[in-house]
């Protein structure tokens, strides 16, 4: 076993080759790192700030802290968890500065044409409902369930990202759901359930 795998407890970090080559001034493999997760780290900025823009806004501030941070990686964690931690902390930043702006109010939107395509406005309500209940979430909880429900990471990951103990991790993601089937009207488990994912 080597030392990388005795210290995740697991197989080597599947980007150790592409950051090893970013850091010596490879701009493909730089590359190569970014489009490998851009998808799930703007998914993951989708969900937690809950606008497209500002979205749009923390994933381009977490790609740039992100080539930043480069040189100062330590690899006490995989270099994906530390990705998620830049972001996730980016788009924690986003919803502060977004507290501090002046609100315009929402333009009304207009009714859909009748005869509309049935279960696509039905999966576009479900989302937007999903949606509507996240971001209804305080960051604090909202956080820890979009990187479990949509990312999909482990317990000790989403720990290690958002720097706080395992069970604090557990505690908040479990209030999370409680609160998103109570405001999307799930009291109980169930298939049917709207899922968190994109």
């Amino acid at each position: 076993m080597t030392d990388e795998e005795q210290l995740w407890g697991r197989d080597p970090d599947p980007d150790a080759d592409l950051l090893a080559a970013a850091r010596d001034g490879d701009r493909q493999a730089l590359d190569a790192l970014l489009r490998r997760h851009e998808e799930r780290l703007h998914a993951v900025c989708r969900r937690i700030t809950g606008d497209p823009t500002d979205a749009l806004d923390a994933l381009q501030e977490a790609m740039v802290a992100i080539v930043r941070g480069l040189p100062r990686f330590d690899g006490r964690s995989r270099v994906s968890t530390w990705m998620y931690r830049v972001t996730t902390n980016c788009c924690l930043d986003e919803l502060r500065r977004r507290r501090r702006r002046p609100t315009d109010p929402l333009p009304e939107l207009e009714e859909a044409p009748p005869g509309g395509a049935p279960d696509v406005d039905e999966a576009v309500a479900v989302r937007t409902d999903v949606d509507a209940a996240l971001a209804a979430l305080p960051p604090e909880f909202r956080a820890p369930v979009v990187l479990r429900d949509v990312v999909g990471h482990d317990y000790a990951e989403i720990a290690a990202i958002l720097e706080i103990p395992p069970g604090t991790v557990r505690s908040r993601i479990a209030r999370g759901r409680r609160a998103l089937a109570r405001d999307l009207g799930n009291q109980t488990p169930s298939p049917d359930r709207p899922s968190l994912r994109p």
